[in-house]
């Protein structure tokens, strides 16, 4: 009778080490299917015992905690946007999922990277939106060498700890926000830009894809330097009704960030709706109406139900890996809302 194959032996055929060959065993972890795969394969191939075990092992739905870092819980955005992450996890077919959300209503860094530490210790793998600051990469760090993947979500971090970045193309929503205002604008003029911050990357993109389509395509009209309203809304109606007393020739406004609220008001109070075109992000309720009313003109809304399920199947794969390559970057056309097809 020849020798029983060991795990030992099962883990050199398949190329793995002998912890992932129990965590395929025993469920201690989530491994990539593809590595599971090879292991079953190898277990066919040499005879090992517990084979059957193994293929059952594949059939069996992993439990995986998703942790989920968001802003603003009273924002109608980030609301809708929780909802749909919660959804995304709780009917992946993958995983048996348990969704955590949470929300930060402060946005300074230390404060961003003491809730990744606390809630990235609690899940299986964390996505978070946050500006891009040394504090908040360490903090991301610190949970990836611990073995949890991590994710951008919405603005993009510099650190390579981070696991994978799903968000919007920025480069492409800030040239359609350009074409938008150069082809709508009844005569050449002034155009404002608001950001909530350049530490946020995503925004910073859409920025500078603005400026140059406006650049390459339309000289004739003259940009403001961008004014930074840390996505508030009364710093934002504060900086249009300024920008548009200081600017007889203003022609349109392109609001990158957040504070979408102010710019509305500031516009309606200005009764500037019909010569500025106004281009802002999401389509919730206050925009929705200042779109029919004609208040403004374009919304580049966040595609929240793909990019949900995009962020849920990214985590599980990645939750359990033996490493991450951070090289998981999906981006989604932004959804384009006007008065007519809302």
């Amino acid at each position: 009778m020849g020798k029983r194959a060991t795990i030992t032996d099962l883990a050199r055929e398949a190329g793995v080490s002998v912890a992932t060959v129990d965590r395929v065993l025993n469920r201690r972890l989530p491994v990539r299917e593809n590595t599971a795969l090879r292991v079953v394969a190898a277990a066919e191939s040499i005879g090992y015992h517990a084979t059957g075990l193994l293929k059952q092992r594949m059939t069996e739905v992993k439990p995986c905690t998703l942790g989920f870092l968001l802003q603003k819980r009273n924002d109608d955005f980030y609301k809708a946007f929780a909802n749909e992450l919660m959804n995304a996890t709780k009917s992946a077919s993958f995983i048996r999922g348990k969704p955590v959300v949470e929300f930060m209503d402060e946005l300074v860094p230390s404060f961003i990277a003491a809730k990744i530490r606390e809630i990235g210790a609690r899940v299986d793998a964390l996505a978070v939106v946050a500006v891009d600051h040394p504090l908040v990469s360490e903090a991301v760090e610190e949970i990836v060498v611990k073995g949890k993947p991590v994710f951008t979500l919405l603005s993009d971090i510099t650190t390579q700890a981070r696991s994978g970045y799903i968000a919007v193309d920025t480069r492409k929503a800030g040239r359609t926000a350009a074409w938008t205002i150069s082809r709508l604008a009844k005569k050449p003029g002034k155009i404002g830009i608001l950001l909530g911050s350049h530490r946020y990357l995503s925004q910073e993109t859409a920025e500078i894809s603005f400026r140059s389509y406006m650049r390459e395509n339309a000289p004739q009209f003259q940009l403001l330097e961008p004014l930074v309203n840390l996505d508030d809304q009364r710093i934002a109606y504060e900086a249009v009704e300024d920008m548009i007393s200081s600017n007889a020739d203003l022609v349109g406004i392109y609001m990158a960030g957040g504070g979408r609220e102010g710019l509305i008001r500031a516009l309606r109070d200005e009764n500037a709706g019909e010569r500025i075109i106004a281009v802002c992000n999401e389509l919730i309720p206050v925009t929705r109406s200042a779109l029919i009313d004609g208040i403004i003109d374009l919304v580049l809304g966040t595609p929240i139900t793909a990019l949900s399920s995009h962020a849920v199947a990214a985590m599980a794969q990645a939750a359990g890996s033996d490493r991450s390559d951070g090289r998981t970057v999906i981006q989604l056309p932004a959804d384009v809302f006007i008065s007519e097809n809302i």
